[in-house]
């Protein structure tokens, strides 16, 4: 259960590193979106090192 459960948290973490790319790659990226995404990407870190 415990690995399971880190694999899901690594899984978002990628998915919000991928939709951060993608926004930096808009022509006109938007600051709160990446904000948002870059603020809950951290939480998921955080996360992550503490079940480690």
């Amino acid at each position: 259960m415990h690995q399971a459960h880190v694999s899901a948290l690594e899984a978002k973490h990628a998915g919000l590193e991928a939709r951060i790319i993608e926004e930096t790659q808009r022509p006109m990226p938007d600051a709160t979106t990446l904000n948002r995404l870059k603020k809950e990407k951290l939480r998921i870190k955080e996360e992550i090192a503490g079940l480690h």
